[in-house]
């Protein structure tokens, strides 16, 4: 394992506690009759689909740290795949959860916008990274 994905790997996996109260956070709010959780199943399924990305964008970026090692791309190539993917774990959670925030939202506000973006850039991180580990080594 190289000494980038060494760090990168520490500081995602720093981020897993942020999961993890996301989780804790759920299941206070299916908990608590009073926190309206279960009043808005628009709400309830944003707030599912944040924490589910989440977690399995975090795992897909700490396989990813390794498979960049291998990867025959630029430099800055590399970087962008190794930060763009656990990037775009936070911005497609973040707009999941920040755009459903009052209890009785009816429908998601402007930074559902995050999603997509988030969504754009892990494409075009796993689509570059995909193709670096198949160029043949320099």
């Amino acid at each position: 394992m190289t000494s980038a994905s060494r760090l990168m790997s520490g500081i995602i996996l720093i981020t897993v506690p942020t999961i993890q109260y996301g989780g804790y956070f759920l299941l206070t709010s299916l908990m608590n009759r009073n926190s309206g959780y279960m009043d808005n199943a628009l709400r309830q399924n944003f707030f599912r689909a944040g924490h589910a990305h989440a977690g399995v964008i975090v795992l897909l970026s700490l396989i990813s740290q390794m498979l960049a090692d291998s990867a025959t791309l630029p430099f800055v190539l590399i970087w962008i795949v190794r930060a763009g993917i656990p990037l775009s774990a936070i911005l497609i959670s973040m707009g999941f959860f920040i755009s459903m925030g009052p209890p009785d939202a009816q429908a998601p506000n402007g930074t559902v916008s995050l999603i997509y973006v988030g969504a754009i850039l892990l494409a075009v991180c796993v689509l570059t990274l995909g193709i670096g580990l198949l160029r043949p080594a320099a």
